[in-house]
C-alpha cells in the first residue's frame, strides 16, 4: 500500500496560517519601522533610501520563504502575501504611528537638549571657526584662481589659433601637392 502525503490544507489550516500570515505582516511592518528610525537618525538621499527598501523587501522574501518552509510544508499560497500586505498595513495604520510620532517628539527633545547643552561651545568655537574659514577660503582662492585663467585663454575663441581667417585660407595646399608629386 503507497502512502500518499496530504497535499491539501483543510480549511482551518488555510484560516491558521492566514493569521500567521498578518501576524508575519506585523512583524515586518516593525522591521521597516526600525528601518524609518535608522533613517530619522541619519538623514540621507534617494540613492540610500532605495537601496534600504531593496533590502527590506529582499528581507521580506527571505521571510515568506521562511514562513512558507516551517508553517505550510513548504508551499507558497497568495493568501499568505495578502495576510503580510493586510497584517502590514494595520500594524503601520495603529501601532506603527503610534510609534512613530512619539519616536520624533523624542528625537526632537533630544536634539532640543543637545543644541541647548552644545550652545556654550557654539559661541566659543564659533569666532575660530570663522576666522579659519576666512582662512581655507583664501589659500583654496589661491589654488583655484590659475585654473580660472586657463578656463578663460579656452573658452575666449579669439586667442585660439583654428578661429583666426588666415588660417582658413590654406595657403600652403599647393607647396604641399607639390612636394608629394615628385
Amino acid at each position: 500500500m503507497m502512502i500518499v502525503p496530504d497535499t491539501y490544507f483543510t480549511l482551518s489550516e488555510e484560516v491558521r496560517l492566514f493569521g500567521l500570515s498578518c501576524i508575519g505582516g506585523a512583524v515586518m511592518g516593525a522591521a521597516f519601522d526600525v528601518l524609518r528610525v535608522f533613517r530619522l537618525i541619519l538623514r540621507h538621499n534617494d540613492i540610500l533610501a532605495a537601496a534600504e527598501d531593496i533590502l527590506f523587501f529582499g528581507l521580506y522574501g527571505v521571510a515568506l520563504a521562511g514562513f512558507s518552509s516551517a508553517a505550510a510544508r513548504g508551499e507558497m499560497r497568495l493568501y499568505f502575501v495578502i495576510g503580510n500586505i493586510l497584517g502590514f498595513a494595520v500594524y503601520q495604520c495603529t501601532v506603527g504611528s503610534v510609534v512613530m510620532k512619539t519616536l520624533r517628539k523624542l528625537f526632537n527633545a533630544a536634539g532640543a537638549v543637545f543644541k541647548l547643552i552644545s550652545r556654550p561651545f557654539r559661541t566659543f568655537f564659533a569666532p575660530l571657526c570663522k576666522k579659519a574659514t576666512v582662512k581655507f577660503v583664501r589659500n583654496l582662492q589661491i589654488i583655484v584662481k590659475p585654473f580660472k585663467k586657463i578656463k578663460i585663454v579656452l573658452l575666449n575663441r579669439q586667442f585660439l589659433l583654428y578661429n583666426k581667417m588666415e588660417n582658413k585660407k590654406r595657403k600652403n595646399v599647393n607647396n604641399v601637392v607639390e612636394k608629394n608629386e615628385t
